[in-house]
This record gives C-alpha cells, sequence and structure tokens, in this order.
C-alpha cells in the first residue's frame, strides 16, 4: 500500500519551477489537512501526531515544515522553507478543508438529527478486555516497538465475533470513541454509499458514468463505467496512489487531494492511458469521480451528501463518531478522508459480514457484496475487488495473505499506514485496526497474526 505523498527529495535548488511549486504545496497541504483533522476532528495531541504521522513522511525535509494551529479560529497553517503555504480549516460536520482557490459557496453543512439504529451496541462504553492469552499476546505483539524497527505506530484494534466486541485495545490517548482516518479505507464506504443508489434504483454501474465533460459518445471516456472506476480499470491517466516513491509530490493524484478545491474536476480533465477494463491502475481519482457522481444524485450539495450518508448508512449501522471530509464543491474525499472510531469502521464491517442486511433490512443490493469481493481482472499482483481487497481469486496478493493466516474468502477496506477492516464471513469475524506504521506491508504480517490468533481460539463449528 502506499504511504500519503513522500516529501522526500525535493530539489529546493530549483524553487522557481512550477512542478517543485506544487509539490511542495502537496507537503504544506498533507500536514495543514492532517493536523487540522487530527486536532479538531480526533482532538489527539497535535505534537504526537506531528512526530508519529507527519514527521516520517517528510523524511529529511520535515523539519523544514513549519505549523501553526488556531484553535480559536479552527486553522492549521504550514509552511515549508518559503517555497509554499498551506491553511486548513475545520468546518464542523465536513471536518477540514484544505484553502485552495474560492471558499466553498455555501456554509457548513450540518449533520441531519441521528436515526435510530438497525442494530445493537456492540459492546458497552469500556474497552473490552479478553481474558485470552493468545489473543492477549497477539495484541501485545501488534502494540509493541522494537528498537531499531521500523514504526509500527498501532493505535486502536477492535476484534468482533458474532456480532460482539470480543477483544480491543486503545494506545494512549485513544479511545472507544476517538475518530480515527481510514485513509483508503474510505474507498471502500463510497463502495457502500453507491451500492445504496444501485438498491434505489438511481445509478446503474454498466452503463457510461454519468459525467458531463464525458457525455460526448465520441469521446473514448464515454465508455467508462461507474464499476470501472470502483475497480480500478478506467483506464484514467491520473497518476497512481499504490506505491511510494520519492516522486509522489509530484503526483497528478496526491495534487489533486491536497491542492484541488473541485477535486472532481480536476481528475476528469485527465485523458485515457488504456481502454476501459483493459488494464488495472489504482488511483484516487476514479474513486473521487464517483464521490461526485454520489453527491449528484443526492441533491448536488454538501447538506445533501452528508444527509444520505449518515441517513442511509452510518444511522443506520450506530455509527455515531463519524466524519466525511468533503472538499470545497460538496463532494466526499471518498478516496481517503474519512474518520469514524475504530468501533463504527467495525460496524461498517459488520453490515458486508452480514451480506448487506442489518437488523433485517437490506441496505445494499442482493449480490453487492460478492460483487465487491470478486476479484478485478489484471489487479492480481495485489488482489483488488470492487472498491475492497480480496483474498478471492488466484491473485499473488491473496496468496500472500492467506499463508500469513487471513483466510481465503476474507477481503477488506484498507488504508494506507496499516488501516484494515476485515471481513471473514467463514468466522463471523471482524478485525479492524488502525494506526501510523512505516513498516513493511503497512504491519499486514502483525494484522494477520491476530487474525490467525483469534480463529485458533474460536469454538469449531
Amino acid at each position: 500500500m502506499r504511504h500519503p505523498p513522500l516529501l522526500l527529495a525535493l530539489p529546493f535548488l530549483l524553487a522557481g519551477c512550477d512542478s517543485l511549486h506544487r509539490a511542495a504545496l502537496v507537503a504544506t497541504g498533507y500536514s495543514s489537512h492532517q493536523l487540522c483533522s487530527a486536532t479538531f476532528v480526533s482532538k489527539v495531541d497535535p505534537e504526537s501526531f506531528f512526530q508519529e504521522a507527519i514527521k516520517p513522511v517528510g523524511g529529511p525535509v520535515a523539519f523544514l515544515l513549519n505549523r501553526r494551529i488556531d484553535r480559536e479560529r479552527g486553522e492549521v497553517s504550514t509552511t515549508l522553507a518559503g517555497l509554499a503555504e498551506s491553511r486548513a480549516a475545520y468546518r464542523g460536520a465536513e471536518g477540514c478543508l484544505v484553502q485552495a482557490g474560492a471558499p466553498p459557496a455555501s456554509p457548513p453543512a450540518r449533520l441531519p438529527p441521528p436515526s435510530p439504529s438497525l442494530l445493537p451496541e456492540i459492546a458497552g462504553p469500556a474497552p473490552v478486555e479478553t481474558t485470552d492469552p493468545t489473543i492477549r499476546a497477539a495484541l501485545d505483539a501488534a502494540f509493541t516497538e522494537t528498537a531499531g524497527e521500523p514504526q509500527r505506530g498501532t493505535k486502536a484494534i477492535v476484534v468482533v465475533h458474532n456480532g460482539r466486541v470480543i477483544a480491543e485495545r486503545y494506545a494512549p490517548g485513544y479511545g472507544v470513541d476517538t475518530p480515527v482516518i481510514g485513509w483508503s479505507a474510505t474507498k471502500s464506504v463510497t463502495n457502500a454509499l453507491l451500492g445504496i443508489l444501485v438498491r434505489q434504483g438511481r445509478l446503474d454501474m454498466t452503463a457510461p458514468a454519468p459525467i458531463t465533460a464525458w457525455a460526448d459518445p465520441k469521446d473514448p471516456r464515454h465508455a467508462v463505467t461507474p464499476d470501472n472506476l470502483l475497480r480500478m480499470n478506467s483506464g484514467l491517466d491520473i497518476g497512481q496512489s499504490l506505491t511510494s516513491s520519492a516522486r509522489d509530490a509530484f503526483d497528478p493524484s496526491a495534487q489533486m487531494v491536497f491542492e484541488e478545491r473541485d477535486m472532481a474536476g480536476y481528475a476528469e480533465r485527465f485523458p485515457l492511458a488504456f481502454a476501459p477494463g483493459t488494464g488495472w491502475n489504482y488511483t484516487n481519482g476514479n474513486t473521487l469521480l464517483l464521490s461526485r457522481i454520489v453527491r449528484d444524485k443526492t441533491g448536488g450539495t454538501a447538506q445533501g451528501v452528508l444527509d444520505f450518508a449518515h441517513r442511509e448508512l452510518f444511522d443506520k449501522l450506530g455509527m455515531k463518531q463519524v466524519t466525511l471530509e468533503l472538499d470545497a464543491t460538496g463532494t466526499p474525499i471518498g478516496s481517503s478522508h474519512m474518520l469514524a472510531s475504530p468501533r463504527d469502521w467495525a460496524k461498517f464491517g459488520l453490515l458486508y459480514l452480514d451480506d448487506g442486511v442489518a437488523g433485517g433490512e437490506r441496505l445494499l443490493p442482493e449480490g453487492w457484496v460478492d460483487y465487491s469481493a470478486r476479484l478485478t481482472p489484471l489487479s492480481g499482483q495485489y488482489g483488488y475487488g470492487a472498491g475492497f481487497w480480496t483474498n478471492r481469486g488466484d491473485s499473488e496478493g491473496a496468496r500472500y495473505r492467506i499463508a500469513a493466516g487471513i483466510p481465503a474468502d476474507a477481503f477488506m477496506a484498507r488504508g494506507a499506514l496499516g488501516q484494515y477492516v476485515i471481513v471473514i464471513p467463514s468466522q463471523k469475524l471482524v478485525v479492524a485496526r488502525f494506526g501510523m506504521a512505516f513498516n513493511q506491508r503497512d504491519d499486514l504480517d502483525s494484522v494477520a497474526r491476530i487474525v490467525r490468533d483469534v480463529i485458533s481460539t474460536l469454538p469449531r463449528s
């Protein structure tokens, strides 16, 4: 999995170059946005967050990032060596927004009045301590840092079996109600919002994507469907959001998320690198376009999309600590920027564990979960479905995960730096892990050990 845009090896001697200025804006936009969300949404200590989540990304230039937090105004500003400055503002229910270009046309949206949950609570107010020595040892290992080794940075783990939390643990400063960022696990939430629209008859995943700029049948992009966008095989040539390199700050997909006020508007301008369905390229631009489709189908405003997401999904699952961040046009940053408590993320996993049904009510279309977990052709190195990573089908990624202890029927929402919501239907199990991992494979091996060890303790059916 790709880490957020790296700031390494910025060639400062080329400070007059426009491409360098844009790369520097990625650095300051990333820093200001993430610090803003940590301070005002998660409400964790911003200095600790900077040291654990931003400084490792900045590498040798992190010391050049100067940041200022204005709690009274709800703003964070960051500068980088005089090359760039970014400011992020907290907008309540909309989360944090990097100020880029014209401000939003409307005042911040408000959360709608909460609706009753369809599900019982998965645990009481206190963290659930496990008494099983095998699970306790796996949790101990997941939260242990080893001197000289890359940072594991585990902040929260929640294990749910048969709809109840059987074990959980939190790092100091985090708890059952602390919203944590999902990074690309947010793409799986976008999958759910699309599924609801499909069930309601408001979207066809196999028809040309309803993007006005591509409406001309002569435009090669007219052939792109929402399914192509969700499966990352649209062919859209807008960089990549998967692997790490020193050039990531120059990648258009990173510039889109941390510099552009209209992220989907930026993405829709890019041409195709290959015909839809004939290749595979994981890029946030695909999901940002889907996010705008969700916005447009739910009234075209920030208020409309938040009302829809909470009324039709979050409230019904009992997800109470959720912030789905938006860009300046009211489009969800559905590629990467939803924050929710670890238990809320686990509740989201339960919807997919139960085939899209919550409390007897079908939220997702029949067959949608299997569709989401079905392997996308040409993604075999990684094992990607439709908005989820998957162990189903033959892929190099699935083979590794299965060998590590995650069963063959599992699929997962997964984000950079070790965000996981692993759904294992055969075991009636959801395992959610969040943190700031800078080790190999985003701490996948540690997460797989938790899954493996938990399964070893479950009664045989």
